[in-house]
């Protein structure tokens, strides 16, 4: 497909930087961050080469779930701002060319949602069956909840009907019943009205999940149907607009949530198999896991792709990966129990993970923005912060952003500690050894390299629009990846292993007189006979390389 033919898929080749406004920047001094803080901190994410900024949940909750049990969903959270605030954002950030989605939480409410308060004042309520109840309690488990440790089931007692209602989440978040066409009927008014707003679309939470209750009415088919009536309804508002999907199941199942060959569903997933298999990789210094589970991803056609992460604000799951390799990558990154999450994940960050080795940490999000699809950062990543172990479950990785080393709390608000939404990260990677002021100037350090690789990422079109082929390599640590798209190409290249190396290509397709041009650091290689070429590549090294053509015209 030629760039031309690319229409509205502007997520293509996006950079998405996820944050939550509240522990972003403070503007106003009361502990909480807010859309103005955020507003003034457009030009940092613009220049790190941020294009699509998703915002973690914005609107009123009910203070249990972190934002994720909303109880009005046409308002933003006031300590945030005000809806003109919210607005005045927007504008600015899409006047330095980035797009703004936002989360959209409709699996479930607040139990103090208007809705719900309406459904338990009667069994004849005309909200009831906004909600899913049962007049008896099945037997049920730990298991059953998304959050074992934390709740004993999924079904509830309502004391004022005696009945029980159904979450899938915390008590105080009761499900939605998707079936019913009134509850459909008011998010389409309410994605509407977001769209109106200036926004472009929506991270879609807990997907699976959204007709999971036992109504005998819901079924696969009919929440795949549900999708595409919202897809297109989304399409008819505004035809550019994303549907980001959660969607953490097998590929197999994945790809139905696309929509299949008509790819009318969610326009784009994160590939959660392949960031469980890469840490796998990681904990065993091979880069197999990861290579086999490239070679597992189904093709999608041209609408569809895939968003790869490192790191997202829910706690690391693992739970595709069998009981004895979450234990390697237990054993690698998080030994201790506080550093895990519901016995399925991690609750930490990758720099101390990684134990803040610079090489490896480089090498990994190199990886990030070399897999073909749309790379995904999460808030702090470009400076390399930590995690808050003292923080209660997936609090941990959601502490201030860090901007300044000299300044009370990082920089984040000159509010009293006691007062902030969240404690600083602290230790070796708090504010006062990683900050945005220090790292801003200079030029070895990681948000320098970071932004490098944005600005590289989106002079090359063939990782998010090409087709990628997994390499066969002699040595297991190595990953070598082929990206062709239209008229041009790329070799990435990536070490797992603290050894040094040397890497044999073989590029017998392309044509006399090719060389491969370093994008990362300016030095280009001749290809001899038969496209062959011996390059070095030190412990955790990497490359990327364009394959430049005799009379191509991409940048080298």
């Amino acid at each position: 497909m030629k760039i031309t033919d690319t229409g509205d898929l502007w997520w293509k080749t996006a950079i998405v930087y996820c944050l939550d406004v509240k522990t972003f920047l403070d503007w106003n001094d009361d502990g909480v961050g807010d859309f103005p803080g955020l507003a003034q901190r457009i030009d940092y994410l613009a220049s790190l080469g941020v294009t699509c900024l998703w915002l973690m949940p914005v609107h009123p909750s009910g203070g249990v779930d972190d934002g994720y049990d909303p109880i009005d969903f046409y308002a933003v959270d006031e300590r945030l701002g005000s809806l003109g605030d919210f607005v005045e954002m927007v504008r600015v950030a899409r006047d330095r060319g980035i797009r703004v989605v936002i989360d959209l939480v409709v699996q479930h409410t607040s139990d103090r949602h208007p809705w719900f308060q309406k459904s338990r004042e009667s069994t004849q309520s005309p909200f009831r069956d906004f909600y899913i109840w049962r007049t008896d309690c099945p037997p049920q488990s730990p298991q059953d909840s998304a959050f074992p440790g934390d709740e004993d089931g999924v079904w509830d007692r309502d004391e004022k009907t005696g009945e029980y209602f159904r979450h899938q989440f915390y008590t105080r978040e009761p499900d939605l019943n998707l079936t019913n066409p009134r509850v459909r009927d008011e998010i389409a008014k309410l994605a509407g009205f977001w769209l109106q707003l200036g926004i472009s679309g929506f991270r879609v939470d807990a997907v699976p999940f959204l007709l999971s209750g036992e109504d005998p009415n819901a079924s696969a088919g009919e929440l795949h149907s549900y999708l595409r009536a919202l897809r297109a309804f989304l399409s008819r508002r505004q035809g550019d607009a994303l549907l980001l999907g959660e969607v953490n199941l097998d590929r197999k199942e994945q790809v139905e949530y696309f929509g299949g060959d008509d790819a009318d569903e969610l326009n784009m997933q994160f590939d959660f198999v392949g960031m469980q298999a890469m840490y796998l990789a990681l904990a065993r210094q091979s880069s197999e896991p990861l290579r086999q589970a490239l070679i597992g991803r189904p093709k999608l056609i041209a609408d569809s792709q895939w968003a790869n992460f490192v790191r997202n604000h829910d706690e690391l799951t693992l739970d595709k990966l069998t009981d004895a390799e979450r234990e390697e990558v237990f054993a690698a990154f998080g030994p201790e129990e506080r550093m895990q999450a519901y016995g399925r994940g991690l609750r930490r960050r990758l720099p101390p993970m990684l134990g803040g080795d610079q090489a490896r940490i480089r090498m990994v999000y190199s990886l990030l923005f070399a897999l073909p699809g749309t790379p995904v950062l999460f808030y702090g990543e470009e400076i390399g912060m930590g995690e808050n172990l003292d923080a209660p479950g997936r609090l941990a990785v959601r502490a201030p952003m860090q901007w300044s080393g000299s300044s009370p709390n990082g920089g984040f608000s000159n509010a009293d500690a006691s007062q902030l939404v969240a404690p600083v990260v602290p230790g070796e990677f708090g504010p006062e050894n990683v900050n945005v002021e220090a790292q801003r100037t200079d030029p070895d350090s990681l948000l320098a390299f970071i932004t490098r690789l944005t600005h590289r990422y989106r002079e090359c079109p063939e990782l998010g629009w090409g087709e990628a082929t997994v390499v066969d390599h002699p040595n297991p640590a190595v990953l070598v990846l082929v990206n062709r798209w239209d008229d041009s190409g790329m070799v990435t290249i990536h070490n797992f292993s603290a050894d040094e190396l040397e890497v044999e290509l073989e590029l017998d397709w392309v044509p006399q007189g090719t060389r491969l041009a370093d994008l990362l650091d300016d030095h280009g290689l001749e290809l001899g006979d038969g496209g062959r070429v011996t390059l070095p590549l030190e412990g955790y090294g990497f490359r990327w390389l364009r394959i430049a053509t005799p009379g191509g015209r991409r940048l080298q």
